[in-house]
């Protein structure tokens, strides 16, 4: 009798160990792959003369979307809303030294989500910004190769003269009314840009792509679904690659910026110059010249061919596994990125070109791959998103919305508005008032509010842009009459905040 029911029990114990491999067997894996500053500038999004194969593969298999946007256009706030699925007026985070869990620390991210379905959830490169990991969000300890910052000797000693400052010094230095380190004086970091005759696994994306390949190698092995992200810190500045990407350009062939100049009629503190930019040696103060403008531009393409070709070795080991037929492969990058636009350069900014970020999504079996997406999302909605596509429960807490429907209908129309904000410090340009721009794109304009921080009911300036006959956010209109009627329906809906933009079902 006792033999007979070991025997029924091992047999249970099978079939149920059995199903469970089986459920497991069919959630998709996730490949999670962050870029930083990657603005939506290559071939996917229509500019043939940015040599990036390896992302317009994605956007081959997989979906465009040419209007996603970031909750905050700088590191941190966007990566932490992203990463927690909530907006950075919830997660508290609107600079570069805070830490999401210091206002919600028991809020599930979207690793964590994963983890706590089942999944085995690693990160690698840079997903959080900096040194804010989170542990939580992970079922083994993250990490990251580290590689050179410059290939040249001479390029390394400049940058070695002294600790960097953390970035970007001076324009959100003082935005949270915090204390904070010193910034590096101006000019005291290496060259803005470098091409080096030197291997590819000489910087940080190269060895993380290494690290990435041999780890998909470990994963495959797993029983359970695996959620792998993987961060690219290329095209950041500097904008450092081997010689071999560079010479992939001809500078002389490369489009400056068609608006060199300050939106007419817009406050002062609407568009910064980019601090951050000033920090590299060789950079002068005031306007880019045309010549150095363009070496910056070859620089930052470079830098992205670079990461783009590194991404190409993450996305051929998953085919040599077998894995890509049951993997959700996803990238972003965190925000857009000015190269010359306004006449400044960098992000920090509620401008269409800092918001814009560039968003790919390919899925399994997808019916509609290679299309584009043209309807607003937001990427506080890729958490909902992916948990959606996985057959997650979707968390109480979240603050975006599964985009899943528009895989189905690419053309649809989406959101009614996407959302985004900036702070700006007190200082004269502001008449001494901290302030936050709150932004809100919908399918025609663009309008921003400037409020006070200690006083939200008070309006330092408005923006208002009109994308039909102004895609590059030259003219602010907030302030003609005849635009009144459209400025208070705007208003009236900038206040009514998400939640009233969800999509028509």
């Amino acid at each position: 009798m006792r033999t007979t029911c070991r025997s029924v029990l091992l047999g249970f114990l099978a079939i149920s160990w059995g199903a469970l491999a089986a459920a497991a067997a069919q959630k998709p894996n996730i490949l999670f792959v962050a870029v930083d500053d990657l603005r939506p500038e290559f071939g996917a999004y229509g500019a043939g003369y940015v040599k990036s194969p390896n992302l317009d593969r994605i956007a081959q298999a997989g979906l465009t979307f040419t209007r996603a946007y970031c909750q905050q256009a700088v590191c941190s706030p966007t990566r932490s809303s992203l990463m927690t699925g909530t907006r950075p007026d919830t997660t508290k985070v609107w600079d570069l030294e805070t830490h999401f869990r210091d206002a919600l620390p028991n809020v599930v991210t979207l690793g964590q989500h994963f983890k706590n379905h089942g999944y085995f959830v690693q990160g690698m490169g840079k997903i959080y910004h900096g040194s804010l990991d989170d542990a939580p969000t992970w079922s083994v300890p993250w990490q990251s190769s580290r590689g050179q910052a410059y290939g040249l000797p001479e390029n390394l000693a400049l940058n070695n003269r002294q600790p960097a400052a953390p970035e970007p010094a001076g324009d959100t230095a003082k935005q949270s009314g915090k204390k904070r380190k010193a910034a590096t004086p101006k000019n005291s970091r290496g060259p803005a840009f470098e091409g080096a005759a030197v291997p590819d696994d000489t910087f940080t994306d190269g060895a993380n792509a290494t690290l990435a390949v041999a780890t998909l190698g470990q994963l495959a092995k797993k029983q359970e679904p695996v959620f792998l992200a993987v961060g690219f810190s290329k095209p950041h500045l500097p904008f450092v690659a081997p010689k071999k990407y560079w010479d992939l350009y001809d500078p002389a062939k490369l489009p400056l910026a068609p608006n060199k100049f300050r939106p007419k009629d817009a406050p002062d503190y609407a568009i910064q110059p980019g601090g951050e930019l000033r920090n590299y040696h060789g950079i002068p103060e005031g306007s880019i010249p045309d010549d150095l403008a363009r070496q910056l531009k070859h620089g930052y393409y470079a830098a992205l061919s670079y990461m783009d070709a590194q991404l190409g070795r993450v996305l051929d080991e998953l085919d040599r596994l077998d894995l890509r037929k049951n993997t959700i492969v996803i990238l972003w990058g965190d925000h857009g990125w000015k190269l010359g636009e306004h006449d400044a350069w960098c992000k920090h900014s509620n401008a269409e070109n800092d918001t814009n970020g560039a968003l790919l999504l390919s899925v399994p079996g997808m019916k509609h791959a290679g299309a584009k997406a043209n309807g607003l999302v937001e990427f506080v909605d890729i958490y909902p998103t992916l948990a959606d596509l996985a057959g997650l429960p979707l968390p109480a807490h979240l603050e975006g919305l599964s985009f899943k429907p528009v895989l189905d209908q690419p053309s649809r129309p989406w959101k009614q508005a996407a959302f985004s904000q900036y702070p700006r410090p007190g200082n004269s340009a502001t008449g001494g008032q901290p302030l936050m721009g709150y932004s809100m794109r919908t399918e025609r304009h663009r309008f921003t509010a400037w409020l006070h921080r200690d006083d939200p009911g008070k309006v330092a300036a408005l923006e208002l842009y009109d994308h039909q006959t102004d895609p590059q956010e030259n003219q602010n209109l907030a302030k003609r009459p005849e635009h009144a009627a459209l400025v208070a329906q705007l208003t009236t809906q900038l206040r009514a905040g998400w939640k009233a933009a969800a999509p028509a079902r």
